[in-house]
């Protein structure tokens, strides 16, 4: 059959890079695509995500048997909706159901409302109410712009001036816009964070390999916040016992509750959780695949995605196989200097085929073709996936990927997976 991909970035460049493999792939296109899909996906960058028509109409007219949508954007804006009203088979929740990563407040809410484990928190539209909540509990807090942010619309507050400056950023200066017409503030949850991806078929959910993101920009876990800077999987910290609890206190729970909302879910459901003393609570859900732990997860995928994907389409996940590698893969993002600020654009980019071997995997994240080369394109440019049969020796494929690529202003972090290292 043929295939359709949504989306432009390093999670799309994995989707494709897997569905690609499937004995049902026919052909594949992409929209809007990036150069590490060529070779496997026909680029189609004139059509923009966000109009359903035109995305609905080139289906249509290019037989596809599955859409699959990347990015939060077009879910928000009911792509998923218009391609299945139009008779396509489509991966990737309805409006109704991604409102759950689109409204911070709707999912506190809604978790509030079930009883699902996640940080005390209040939902304010004015600033100065959201100050004086804010000096009234003190620091460490995390403040949160309720909608979508990309990634960087959530500040840990470790000081009372920090929250307050998050609470300008976002209300006053409205460096968000509509995101943040309302924040969420929430409790400082300590523990360790794990990324928890499952297939959903709106009835059951299943658990995908469990990730670790690194969201902070440089070693160590200090810097600004980012769309993530690199990720492992599996994360040790998620023991077979947490897992177990992670189905029975969230994502079942989590499941029945948009059921019983009216808005079953479907795709794949993303829960950011935090491992505490009093067990595992949800930072965030989000309603699609993570970006960059897609790429550390469809990797040790053994199963065939396209099938796994219908059946969550069809309701029939309960009889899919799911098959992972016992292996590990490790992700390190290589970025643009400046990034998550100001940054260049349009540096060429070399070594990349360099880079490439049986251990080792490049995804395009933020790329473009310039006079036939690959020039860098955004913050987040490359995810370099080493691959191997325990964490360290997937660390260091990784890393020698990295070491073959080279680009002006490029930097990464030099400790990714350090928390699973430091197990060992």
């Amino acid at each position: 059959m043929n295939l359709l991909v949504i989306g432009g970035g390093g999670r799309e460049n994995a989707l494709v890079w897997k569905l690609s493999q499937s004995p049902m792939a026919e052909k594949i296109y992409a929209i809007p695509g990036n150069p590490g899909m060529e070779g496997m996906a026909d680029i189609v960058d004139d059509i923009d995500v966000l109009d359903n028509a035109a995305v609905t109409e080139f289906a249509k007219s290019h037989d596809i048997g599955l859409a699959v949508v990347g990015p939060e954007a077009p879910l928000a804006n009911g792509v998923v909706d218009a391609l299945s009203k139009a008779g396509i088979k489509t991966f990737g929740p309805t409006k109704a159901a991604a409102e759950i990563e689109v409204s911070k407040a709707f999912s506190k809410m809604l978790m509030e409302k079930y009883g699902i484990p996640t940080a005390k928190y209040k939902v304010f539209s004015d600033i100065v109410s959201a100050r004086e909540y804010v000096r009234q509990e003190g620091a460490p807090i995390v403040i949160k712009a309720d909608g979508l942010a990309a990634g960087k619309g959530v500040t840990v507050a470790m000081t009372l001036d920090e929250a307050l400056e998050a609470l300008d950023i976002i209300m006053s200066d409205k460096t968000f816009g509509d995101a943040g017409s309302r924040v969420v503030i929430e409790e400082y949850m300590r523990g360790e964070e794990v990324s928890v991806l499952c297939f959903a078929d709106g009835e059951n959910a299943v658990q995908m390999v469990p990730s670790q993101d690194h969201k902070c920009a440089y070693d160590g876990d200090r810097g600004p916040n980012t769309g993530g800077m690199g990720t492992y999987a599996p994360a040790p910290v998620a023991t077979p016992e947490i897992r177990q609890r992670v189905q029975e206190e969230i994502i079942d729970p989590v499941m029945e509750a948009m059921r019983k909302e009216g808005r079953p879910y479907k795709g794949c459901l993303y829960a950011g959780l935090m491992i505490t003393d009093e067990g595992p609570k949800v930072v965030e859900f989000n309603a699609r695949f993570g970006d960059p732990e897609t790429q550390v997860v469809l990797p040790l995928l053994e199963s065939d995605l396209v099938s796994i994907m219908l059946a969550c389409i069809d309701g029939k996940l309960k009889e899919q196989e799911i098959n992972w590698s016992k292996g590990a893969a490790v992700c390190v993002v290589m970025a643009s200097g400046g990034y998550p600020k100001a940054y260049g654009k349009g540096y060429q980019i070399d070594g990349i085929n360099d880079a490439i071997s049986d251990n080792c995997l490049v995804f395009h994240a933020g790329t473009a073709k310039k006079d036939g080369k690959v020039v860098t394109n955004g913050g987040r440019v490359l995810g370099v996936v080493g691959r191997g049969a325990e964490i360290r020796e997937a660390v260091d494929a990784a890393y020698a990927g990295v070491a073959d690529i080279s680009f002006k202003a490029e930097f990464h972090r030099n400790d990714i997976a350090h928390r699973a290292l430091e197990r060992l």
